[in-house]
């Protein structure tokens, strides 16, 4: 026997339409300006980041695709066309032989350096400053708060 849905009320779609098109307004905004001004794409941008946040720029594959919450399949292109241009390099793991390491490498790290300053520059201008730092405040717990009832929800 189904459930009855659990519809959302007229706010609650409100406010779940209004997120969801600042997400995407925002997102994709941010896309464009990485291509536009790095060359990059944002998957890019966001492979190199989390890695170079990293010690040793290095992180073994399936820990990346988990915290990009990707799945293995897209990591695996990701890397392979990343590879190919020169930014990462995949090394395997002596612990694992199923396991492997994706590793910045030094033109991986000297691209997402240069692209940094730019990126945070839009994100600065085209949401931190849209904010007062009480609205920053309960934005980071919203979003804390929802991430952790993620984690305790089957996937």
């Amino acid at each position: 026997m189904d459930a009855t849905p659990r519809w959302l009320t007229s706010e609650q779609q409100a406010a779940w339409d209004s997120f969801i098109r600042m997400q995407e307004k925002l997102i994709g905004r941010l896309s464009r300006r990485v291509q536009a001004d790095s060359g990059m794409s944002a998957s890019d941008y966001l492979v190199l980041a989390k890695l170079t946040e990293t010690s040793g720029g290095r992180m073994r594959f399936m820990d990346l695709a988990k915290l990009v919450e990707w799945e293995k399949s897209r990591m695996s292109h990701q890397v392979r066309r990343m590879t190919e241009r020169g930014l990462v390099d995949k090394e395997e793991c002596p612990d694992d032989g199923r396991g492997a390491f994706i590793v910045a490498t030094p033109a991986g790290v000297k691209a997402i350096e240069d692209a940094a300053p730019v990126h945070v520059e839009h994100v600065r201008r085209l949401f931190i400053d849209a904010l007062s730092q009480e609205e920053l405040d309960m934005l980071a717990r919203i979003s804390d708060r929802v991430l952790a009832h993620l984690e305790r929800q089957a996937d």
